[in-house]
Order: structure tokens, then sequence, then C-alpha cells
């Protein structure tokens, strides 16, 4: 069977990416728009999936400039600006590319559809099938037997295929005539005027009757009528045309059809690289999609990275089971079992359901390097169900991948879990905290080259009855065999990665920071948030009849109706119906997105984007308010799941519901939360937070004498610079202005310009300019504490935080500018955020110490942002507000001190402060 080369056209496609996306919808640090490359990344995924090509190049243009130019200046002049938004994203995704292992080519003075002619030539003469993705018609001179291009359709996702049939039947010529249709016809895109009057089937007829191009410019005298005299007037452009829609099918290329196989993928700089993007699931997605091409791909020792093997006569290709495998069913007395695990490291892996909501445990497998014991939950005996608890309350050197969600699973079983020793799925986040995936499986693969661990078909393992009791083929079952090897993999990850947090001195990061708070999450977890339904019920009537009647105000405003999430016919209204300014050129007319419908109405004031605006808003909120309501557990509380492996910064995520979706500081975000109130059993909700904690670091890591001081004095520096910017005495800084500008503190010192500046504030550039020139010129040490940020990571090739939080940025000595800049910009505030993070997570860890030495029955139920939400039992708000204030307070010794604020109440916001 012949190999098949999948060949793209890649501005082609970028565009087509970058059209299809909401460019304000994806921008990564330092607001640089990445919807092309998410798209393009996208479009690439899909084609792989479905065309399952063996071979893969994309070609792109050099410049605007080729032959075809110095032939004629005038070609393709009339296509518009490059879009600011698209500027620099080819880069990106050439880089990005370049990390996959997949081949890009450009060759000076010819453009990308010369390199596709040529590489689809020389493969066809091979015996190669070859697909073209393009979205230039010229192309289609191309299609014969063995080669076909996927045109784009209507939509991003939709492809037409060209095969000679195809192109037949749209053009009524076979496809080594087309060029010549289009040259009679001519490209508007390319700014080649054709014949006036002279559509495709008029050019297909004369095309027909004359048998081809050359011998109907030869008898131009024979076509009667206007449209003749037309032909005889235009045959210089004609001529003209086709000499520039000739693709060029040899060309000189150093690169052959065969050379086009998908290389070893770099896969830590590409994972640096979506890191730097901030792509979540695409990166899996990606990788699912590369998987038929990289295969079992080696990842070398390195700075990111520590391999080693996990049984020597096994190699480092397999994970293998002990001498002996035990399931224990009510027949078997456990106890002997146990007692030879007491002195060493013990390995969990649980199956079920392990989650806050709906926990259950399945099977859990204990492994040592001697022996795993698997046990089924449904199976063992009330007496086994004891020893098994006691074991796991009281063992001191316990190892799990993901302790907190197996937490959960052991609380359904009545099995409480101590504190593990070793957690080797956040282990492997601290070594490297841009990974794309910390499952077992994935973890297992990069760390000890095994593919084999398999967490939802444990089907391809099978264990040999040899290594145990007797009639263990009848026992193990094919969800025993799977947790069995999964417990192995989880210890033999404890040595690779123990190693890897010692060379980066980050163990005690492990110990003393991550594992504890992996167990106050889980106990915030469990306990959950009491929600009164009735309140978000309310306001989930109360904001879609909003947003019905902003609707019918907007229907109002243009005196018909019209459907509000169709962009087509939002274009319709705002540029043909309003004639309103347009807006940023998307592939079907103009964007209506969000920020631009803002900018449009700050223009207009028209009440019909009033009322769409508004409509938007509601329609938001009533999804997000369904969303809650769908997590309201049978006990009236909502149990969110908060990660520590979410963010390469430190922070903690929150999902199931993401509590952080809620507007902290609008109207809408404060009602949504008057439904999270005070459980039963407990008097009030007591929220408490740090005030500017990461200015204060920045002060602290800085070394700057004046921010230092303005600290040590009490002065609040976003009330300072409220009034500096908008001139008024700091006494009249109310809170909405002080909130303006909180977010304008904190850009300064991270770089943000004076144009970003003026833009963020809605000032002109001249007093923005004066502004960042004030701000430095007080605080001129925090510049170049940034500078010197970014040059120690370029040397290092990581920063660090104030408790040896790494983060790695590869991308600093890429050779891309763009992918440099952005590494710069993450990395500025890498050390500001990531010390924030692992201060909250001590605080946290120190609030759960004193409320559990003090006997205390209130307790931790939410943390969002830098926002901590406490549960109060009656009688003991005095006590808890003074514990959490020294236990915050407390939390790290810094030149400046940590202000903890301190709210009560019986909801969320009424705790707020």
């Amino acid at each position: 069977m012949s190999e098949k080369l999948l060949v793209i056209d890649g501005h082609s496609m970028a565009y087509r990416a970058f059209f299809a996306l909401p460019a304000d919808s994806f921008t990564a640090a330092g607001g640089q728009h990445t919807n092309a490359v998410y798209g393009f990344l996208s479009m690439l995924v899909k084609l792989l999936d479905t065309e399952k090509p063996d071979l893969v190049a994309v070609a792109f243009d050099p410049s605007r400039h080729s032959f075809r130019t110095e032939i004629y200046p005038e070609y393709k002049g009339t296509r518009d600006k490059t879009p600011e938004e698209f500027v620099g994203q080819v880069e990106l995704i050439e880089a990005v590319l370049e990390k996959m292992g997949v081949r890009t080519i450009t060759v000076e003075n010819f453009e990308a559809d010369d390199v596709l002619a040529t590489l689809s030539t020389v493969a066809k003469a091979e015996g190669m099938e070859v697909l073209i993705a393009s979205g230039d018609r010229d192309t289609f001179q191309l299609v014969n037997d063995r080669v076909t291009v996927l045109y784009p359709g209507r939509s991003a996702s939709d492809l037409n295929y060209m095969t000679p049939e195809a192109v037949e039947a749209k053009y009524d010529v076979r496809p080594a005539a087309y060029p010549e249709l289009a040259a009679l016809v001519g490209e508007a895109s390319d700014n080649l005027p054709g014949i006036p009057g002279v559509g495709p089937k008029t050019a297909a007829q004369w095309l027909a009757k004359f048998g081809g191009l050359e011998s109907l410019l030869e008898r131009a005298d024979e076509v009667g009528g206007k449209r003749g005299e037309a032909l005889r007037q235009h045959i210089p452009d004609v001529l003209r045309n086709r000499k520039l829609n000739h693709l060029v099918t040899d060309m000189p290329l150093d690169v052959s059809p065969e050379e086009c196989r998908v290389e070893e993928p770099d896969l830590m700089a590409l994972a640096s690289l979506f890191d730097t993007l901030e792509f979540g699931q695409l990166r899996t997605r990606v990788h699912k999609a590369m998987d038929r091409f990289w295969g079992t791909v080696s990842v070398e020792s390195g700075d990111n990275v520590a391999v080693t093997e996990v049984v020597e006569e096994a190699g480092p290709t397999q994970v293998v089971l002990p001498d002996e495998v035990v399931v224990i069913s009510s027949e078997r007395d456990l106890a002997e079992v146990l007692e030879g695990f007491a002195d060493r490291e013990v390995a969990l892996w649980g199956s079920g359901h392990l989650s806050p909501t709906s926990p259950r445990l399945d099977v859990l497998a204990l492994a040592t390097d001697e022996a795993v014991v698997v046990v089924d939950s449904a199976e063992i005996s009330p007496e086994q169900d004891r020893l098994l608890g006691e074991f796991l309350a009281d063992h001191p050197r316990l190892v799990v991948h993901g302790g907190k969600a197996l937490a959960h699973g052991l609380i359904a079983q009545g099995w409480h879990m101590a504190m593990p020793a070793f957690d080797t799925e956040i282990a492997a986040y601290i070594c490297n905290p841009n990974q794309r995936d910390y499952g077992l499986g994935n973890t297992t693969e990069i760390y000890l080259g095994s593919q084999e661990v398999d967490e939802d078909d444990g089907a391809m393992f099978s264990v040999d009855a040899a290594r145990g009791e007797t009639d263990l083929e009848e026992q193990v079952s094919p969800a025993h065999n799977a947790a069995a090897l999964n417990a192995v993999s989880v210890l033999a990850l404890v040595k690779p990665l123990r190693s890897g947090l010692e060379e980066r001195h980050s163990y005690g990061l492990l110990k003393d920071i991550e594992i504890p708070v992996s167990m106050v999450l889980f106990d915030m977890e469990f306990a959950g948030i009491a929600v009164d339904t009735e309140v978000l019920e309310d306001l989930r009537k109360e904001y879609a009849g909003q947003a019905e009647k902003a609707a019918e105000d907007a229907y109002a405003a243009i005196g018909h109706e019209v459907n509000l999430g169709s962009p087509k016919q939002l274009q319709v209204v705002l540029f043909e119906e309003l004639g309103m300014p347009k807006t940023r050129k998307t592939k079907t007319g103009y964007t209506t997105d969000a920020g631009a419908l803002e900018d449009l109405f700050a223009k207009t004031g028209h009440p019909f984007l009033e009322a769409l605006l508004r409509h938007r808003d509601r329609i938001k909120l009533v999804q997000t308010l369904d969303g809650l309501l769908s997590e309201v557990q049978p006990d009236g509380r909502i149990h969110s799941t908060f990660s520590q492996i979410a963010s390469a910064t430190g922070r903690l995520a929150s999902s199931d519901p993401n509590l952080q979706n809620i507007p902290a500081r609008t109207e809408s975000g404060l009602r949504i939360r008057e439904a999270f109130v005070v459980g039963e059993g407990f008097s009030e909700l007591m929220s408490i937070d740090y005030s500017q904690i990461e200015m204060r670091i920045m002060a602290h890591l800085s070394e700057d004498e004046a921010l230092i001081a303005a600290f040590n004095s009490g002065e609040d520096l976003h009330a300072t610079m409220a009034a500096w910017v908008f001139d008024v005495p700091i006494s009249e800084v109310d809170s909405v202005l002080r909130n303006r500008i909180k977010a304008t503190s904190y850009g300064l010192a991270y770089g943000l310009s004076p144009f970003g500046l003026s833009k963020q504030l809605g000032i002109s550039v001249e007093e923005a300019r004066r502004l960042h020139h004030d701000y430095f010129d007080r605080f001129g040490r925090i510049g170049q504490y940034l500078r010197e940020v970014v040059e120690q990571a370029r040397i290092d090739g990581y920063t660090q935080t104030m408790f040896g939080r790494r983060r790695y940025f590869p991308d600093l000595e890429s050779s891309v500018r763009r992918v440099r800049d952005m590494a710069e910009r993450a990395a500025l505030n890498a050390p500001i955020q990531g010390t924030a993070a692992d201060i909250f997570k001590v605080a946290m860890i120190a609030v759960q110490a004193a409320l559990l030495d003090g006997d205390f029955q209130s307790r931790m139920v939410l943390q969002v942002h830098d926002e901590l939400v406490l549960e109060v039992a009656p009688g003991e708000a005095d006590r808890v507000r003074r514990l959490v204030a020294d236990a915050m307070g407390g939390a790290v010794k810094m030149s400046v001190p940590l202000d903890v604020a301190v709210g009560e109440g019986d909801s969320w916001r009424a705790a707020a402060h």
C-alpha cells in the first residue's frame, strides 16, 4: 500500500484559523494574541485524525515578495493590511511545529503553493498518495489520480475533497485546464483582473470549443459579440494571468517527500511553549494526534526531567510485579500480610469514583518492593476492614499518586489515610510545572519509559499464578490486575522523582508545603460550603427575565427581531442597517465579539448595542447559575475540587464548579455570593485575605527602599496611585477609583507600557507616560529587579520563589522573537505570583494546625484567588479571628508586614470586606 503525504499551505490555514476564532478570546502573557495558533493546531489535529498521513510537511510564504511580484508588482496588491492581532502568530505556529518534529519549508522568492506543487509532483512520481490542504484555487491544477486538494468550505472544519471528478464537476474543465480558466476569469484575491463579463461557465465553454487556451487566443477573432471583443482587448492580461498562476513543479527544493517524516519531538520544549501560549486541553489533543508518529519517545535526562530504570534486568521500558501478588477476599487473613508491610514504603492505588461528590472505592492495591496486596472493598470481612483502616491511618511511609483524590475514595469506605510521605503526582508537578498531564500513565512514561500502565484498561496485563497463591488466575480480575500494576508503578516512581526534587533543592517544598496542603484541601473539599438554592433559583429566574427584556429592548431599537446569537445576522444589523463603523474583518465579515461590540458602543452609544451587551451578560450569568445549581449535592452543599497542579505558578485552581469564575467585584457576582451561606450548626462565615500581597512580595524581593517604607508606614499604594491618576486628593479616593487602579499597580510593576496603560485606564498616552515616569521615579529599584529576574532566568533556565519553587523557561533562548518575548513576560511575574501562592499554602497549613490544636469545630470551606473562607462554630468567632490573623500574618518573615483583612457575615458576600 502506498504511503500518504499531507502537505499544508501554512499561511492559508493560519489565516483561516485567525478568522475562525475571536482574537480577543485567545491572548497569552503580555497580550499576545494566539487565536491563529490555537485554530491552526486544532485544524492540524483534525486533519491528522481524519486522513492519517504517513508524512507531513507545512509550507510557508517567506513574504509577500516573490518572482511573481517581480513580473507584476501589483500582484496581490489589493489585499488588506495584515491585522495587527495576526502579527507574530505565524512565527509561533512555526515554533510549535518545530518542537512537534513536523517539517516546515520556506523558500525565498517562491510561494508556499510552489513548494506544495514541487513536493506533490515528486511524491506522485515516487508512487505516493498526496493530500494538499490549501485555500488557494490555483492548487486545483495539481489534482490528478494521486493528488487531492482539501479545499475549505463555509466553516473552518468543512473541507471539500477536490478530486479530478470534483474539479470537473464544479468548473467543467479538467484540473490541468483549471489555470487556463482562471487566466480568463481572473482572481480578485491576487489582484489579477480577468476579461470583463466572462465568468467560469463562459470560460469553460470557450476552452472546450477551441481545445484549450492557446488555441482560443490564436483564434480569438472567431469569438463574436461583446465578449469576443473584450477577449481580444484583454489578451495581454490573460497571458499575464496564465504566467502568474502557473505553479512551479520543479523548483530547487532541498527537501524530498521522504524527508517529510515526523522527527523526534522535543517534548519538554513543546510543553514549555504550550505553557507560554497558555494552551490547556489542546496540548492533550495534539499529543493524542501525534502519538502515531512519535510512538515511544525516549526522553533524555536533563534539567527538567530525571529518568531511571525501575528493574535493572527488565530494562527501562517495563514495570514488573513483585514475586507475590495477593488478592484479599473474606477467606484470606490480612493481618499477616500487613504485618510484613509495617516497616516498608507502601504505595497505594485506588480505583472507583475518587471525587468529593459521590465518592466510591472499588479496589485498593498496596505495593512494597516485595509484594502487592489487592483488596476488593465489596468482598472483605468486617475484621479485615478494621485492620486496613488502622493500617492506613497509622502508617508513616505511605506513597500515593494524587493522595487527595484517593483520600475521598478511602473515606467513602470509612478509612482515614495518614499524611502521605510521598506523592508522585505532586512531585512530578514540582519537577516540571509545565508538564501537560500528571496522570499515572503519562508520568510513568516520562520517568520510567513505560507505556504499559493503563489506568482505564487492566486487561492488557496478566498475573502469573505462580507468583501468588493457588487459584490466583481465578481471583485476579482485570481490575485487580490493573490496580496491582499501578501501585507498583507508583512505588517505582519514587526514586527518580525524589532524585529530581533533590537536584532542584525542592524536596522540602513537597514534604513541608504541598503534601500537607493537599490534606488541608481534602478536608475543605469534604466539608464543602452550604448553598441556598432558593437564592440561586430566584437569581436565575431574574437574570433569565432580564435577558428576555434585553432582547426585547434590542428588537425595539431596530424595529424587528433578530437572532442575537447569530454573528451573520448581527453583521447585517450593525454594518448594513445601522451603518456603524466596521470592526476587525473576519473570514465571514466583521467581528461581533464582546470587545468589538464594547468599542462600538463606546463610539456610538447606540441603544441596540447597549441591549445586546446586556443580553449577553445576563445569558452568561444564567449559564453560571445553571452550573452552580447542577453541582449542589444532597447535603445542600457544593463540594468543589481544588487542584494544586493546574497552574505553573503554584496557584490553586477550582473546578466542578469553578468558583473562581464568580465575579468578585460586580454587583451580579456579589449577589451570587449571597447564595453561599453558613451551614447548619455554624454561626457565620469568615472571609480572610491578604492586602496587596504581590506588591509586598515585590517590595521584599526587589529591596526597593521607597516601596518598603511605604508599606511599613501603612500607606495604601492603590489609593496613592489613584490620586496620581485621577488628580484628586487621596482623601477623596473611593473604592471605585481604588479598584480601577489596582490592576494598574501590578501592570506597571510587570512592565506595562505607557500605551498599554493609556488603553487600560482610558487616559491619553502623554498622561500615561507621565504616570509611568512618576511610578519608576519613586520605585526605581523595581524595574532593575525585574530586569535582573529575566537575566538570571536566562542563565539558570528557571525562576525561583522564596520557597524554592522553580518554573522553567527554555523559551528564553528561543530563536523566535515572539516566543522569547512571551517567555520574558511570564518570567517577570513567576517569582512574585509563585511566592504569593506558596505563602497562601503555608498560611492554610498553619490555620488548619491551629484549629486542630485548639480543638475548634470551625473549619475552612473555600479558597478562591487570595481569599480564604471559614465556617465558624458558635462561640468561636473571637478566638478564630485572632488565630487566623496570627497564622496568616506570620506565614513568612519579610521586610514588610503581611496585612491580613478579616470579614464576617451569614453569607460569602456579607463576609466580604
